[in-house]
């Protein structure tokens, strides 16, 4: 689902960090699963926020896999480039733009610096396939993409979803998307005012 930009919903991306780091530390690798990435904005965000809140060393051992469905495979050819003009930059704050990002070889675009690229693993994956493309997922973000499913569907997927988080990891959704009643046993919701989850059970 392409629409998205950078910095969507940090409040949450920030409650989502902000359990995970705590709960994650200590773990030789570290696995994010952006499922419904689009052209990479968020997951690029998310790269960012992690990237402020965590040691280096830590942050060496995140591995963010983003993951979407499009086959004029213009999703993937985006997100591993990592350039997206300066329009689309201009929510980010000042302080991480300077940071994170670097002019591009286009004029008036700007490049993902390769400290937060390299942490970022892109692969094509339909979410409907109810197989994920990895496990032991400390955190899951899918959000603006469930909206499009059936009901019956979102369901199936939410329970995809808590098979393939580690035990006690955590999801972060739209915050319009509700957890349907036949999945709200899976997890439990740990801030008030966001849709932030985590898992319950093996």
């Amino acid at each position: 689902m392409a629409f998205t930009f950078f910095m969507r919903d940090q409040p949450t991306l920030e409650y989502a960090a902000d359990h995970m780091i705590g709960y994650a530390m200590g773990r030789s690798r570290i696995k994010i699963w952006d499922a419904g990435c689009a052209l990479g904005q968020e997951t690029y965000t998310i790269a960012m926020i992690f990237a402020q809140k965590m040691n280096s060393f830590g942050f060496k051992n995140l591995r963010i896999d983003a993951t979407d469905y499009d086959s004029a495979n213009n999703f993937g050819d985006v997100v591993k480039a990592a350039t997206y003009p300066y329009e689309e930059l201009q929510r980010t704050p000042a302080d991480l733009f300077q940071k994170y990002f670097e002019p591009a070889d286009k004029p008036g675009y700007h490049r993902v610096v390769q400290q937060l690229r390299d942490r970022v693993n892109f692969q094509y994956h339909d979410l409907l396939s109810l197989k994920a493309p990895g496990g032991d997922y400390c955190l899951v973000v899918c959000k603006n993409v469930l909206l499009h499913f059936q009901y019956r569907e979102r369901v199936e997927v939410f329970k995809m979803f808590h098979q393939t988080l580690a035990p006690g990891g955590y999801l972060a959704t739209e915050n319009t998307q509700k957890l349907p009643p036949e999945v709200a046993h899976l997890f439990e919701q740990v801030v008030p005012d966001a849709q932030l989850f985590k898992k319950i059970g093996a």
